[in-house]
């Protein structure tokens, strides 16, 4: 009799951790985004926290990139992309529009390819 509860224990213990694991929604990814100075920095990380789903954000003007943590889920890094063009400025696959990028501050104004 306690080898049969044992065994049922150890069954439901089993099914109870199996039903409790996560799925990773979480994705990484890496957008070359233009800027110049910490305004840029804030604007584009502002930018990308906008999209519901993004988990976290940070460029580094030295390399001129944007690190993305994300909920896949609920966005995509194209998402973010199209938020951070919205905000004036290009990234690799979206670009900003004319009159979003000549809003943006002189000193952000950057060289445009």
């Amino acid at each position: 009799m306690k080898k049969l509860i044992a065994i049922i224990l150890v069954a439901l213990v089993g099914f109870t951790v199996q039903a409790q694991e996560k799925k990773n929604k979480s994705a990484k990814a890496d957008v070359s985004v233009n800027g110049n100075c910490e305004m840029c920095k804030k604007r584009i990380e502002k930018a990308a926290y906008s999209v519901a789903g993004v988990k976290s954000a940070v460029w580094h003007s030295d390399d001129q990139m944007l690190h993305l943590v994300y909920n896949q889920q609920k966005c995509s890094s194209t998402d973010v992309e199209k938020a951070i063009a919205k905000a004036g400025h290009d990234t690799k696959n979206v670009k900003a529009t004319e009159g979003d990028y000549n809003n943006l501050h002189g000193c952000c104004q950057y060289d445009r390819k």
